[in-house]
């Protein structure tokens, strides 16, 4: 990543203006458009950190072999939660390092003239 820090407070504003729907459906759109590319280099970080690979498929055999159901149900609710919680963590991280590879945007020509 590059030297750009950024405190808690600044964290929290940017992620509160994606509540923004206009903004946040920007953003899918673009990432839709390099979706197939960036699922790739996602699916690749995932299988590197270990997190798909055997332990998983431990832990999935675990959790649907447990007899009682609502027991059951619980623990694959928790594996898929932290399944998700991880995918969205290996997803931010991927793209902050994109965003340091492209570095910053150039304004296009509406832009220039604000």
């Amino acid at each position: 990543m590059s030297g750009a820090a950024f405190t808690e407070a600044e964290v929290d504003e940017a992620v509160g203006r994606l509540t923004d729907g206009d903004r946040l459906q920007a953003a899918e759109a673009r990432v839709a458009a390099a979706a197939p590319a960036l699922q790739r280099v996602l699916v690749e970080a995932l299988a590197a950190g270990g997190w798909f690979g055997d332990s998983h498929r431990s832990e999935l055999l675990r959790v649907t072999s447990i007899a009682d159901e609502a027991e059951r149900a619980t623990a694959v609710d928790t594996l898929l939660a932290e399944e998700a919680r991880i995918s969205m963590m290996v997803g931010v991280a991927v793209g902050w390092a994109l965003a340091d590879e492209l570095g910053p945007p150039t304004p296009t020509p509406d832009q220039e003239e604000s």
